[in-house]
């Protein structure tokens, strides 16, 4: 093999975007989703549920979203910012509304306990599944013993359909996405089971990219260019069973004090597929 032909081969960057992409749209995505309705007049916020390890970036994710439409870094959800930690720092199921600035948007996340193999106590694949139906009620602080049930005064025995979460977006590190413990894809597959059997839309937000990639460390709109990360983005998908079409690789905001148009678009861009599949759902109209 020649040295050219083996140098080629070994480039870390595809020539064009295996996934075509609009650096440009952020103004249009954020006026759009500014301006959503939900497709059911009954249902006032459409409800997100955010799953993940933890670590992962759920906390960073929701508050990302919120920064990219109040115009400067927010940090309502709270994150734990020592390094290296394995345990979920979120304790409490947590509803967080978006704003832009003056009202807010129809949309409302939860952030949850994260997901650990079982002897680190994170949250139960039974309390997540609850959670997505309707029958957790926010403010509730997980038990490490057991899954919540019908006596607790967070439980909800009816929900109505603007209890339940139409969408769950799966937050995986796409630094460490190799590593995953093989115990929390398999509690991955139970929820994915579970809620796919009831049409649930599942969307995957692929995390920490500027750290998974030297090429997308350097500039963020190598992110469709670089072969490294769609790569990462399949392992997403074959960890999950979630399609490519629904997995989206973001940077959430850490350690900038100023928001930067390159990381909102990104987000923007996979918060407007959330809603997409959210509300395709919601127009089902049927309670689980």
């Amino acid at each position: 093999m020649g040295s050219s032909q083996s140098q080629t081969m070994q480039q870390p960057e595809l020539e064009t975007p295996w996934r075509p992409f609009d650096w440009g749209q952020k103004e249009a995505l954020r006026k759009w989703l500014e301006n959503l309705t939900p497709s059911n007049p009954d249902v006032k916020d459409i409800k997100i549920l955010v799953v993940g390890p933890a670590g992962a970036g759920k906390s960073s994710f929701i508050n990302s979203i919120n920064s990219a439409f109040q115009g400067h870094i927010s940090s309502k959800a709270l994150v734990n910012s020592a390094g290296g930690f394995s345990h979920s720092f979120t304790e409490k199921l947590k509803g967080f509304t978006i704003k832009n600035g003056k009202t807010s948007l129809p949309f409302v996340f939860f952030d949850i306990m994260g997901l650990e193999p079982e002897e680190f106590h994170g949250s139960k694949t039974e309390d997540i599944i609850k959670a997505v139906f309707g029958h957790v009620k926010d403010g509730y602080k997980f038990n490490k013993e057991q899954s919540i049930d019908y006596k607790d005064q967070h439980y909800t025995s009816d929900p109505s359909l603007s209890d339940q979460c139409f969408c769950v977006v799966y937050v995986l590190d796409g630094n460490t996405v190799q590593f995953t413990d093989d115990r929390l894809i398999k509690k991955l597959e139970i929820i994915r089971k579970k809620i796919s059997d009831k049409g649930i839309a599942q969307v995957i937000v692929m995390t920490k990219v500027d750290e998974a990639c030297p090429l997308v460390k350097n500039d963020l709109r190598k992110v469709y260019t670089s072969k490294k990360i769609k790569k990462k983005m399949e392992l997403c998908s074959g960890h999950t069973g979630v399609p490519m079409t629904n997995i989206f690789p973001v940077k959430n905001y850490h350690d900038e004090i100023d928001i930067k148009d390159d990381v909102d678009v990104l987000i923007l861009k996979a918060l407007e597929q959330i809603f997409h599949n959210a509300n395709d759902r919601l127009k089902d109209n049927e309670t689980y």
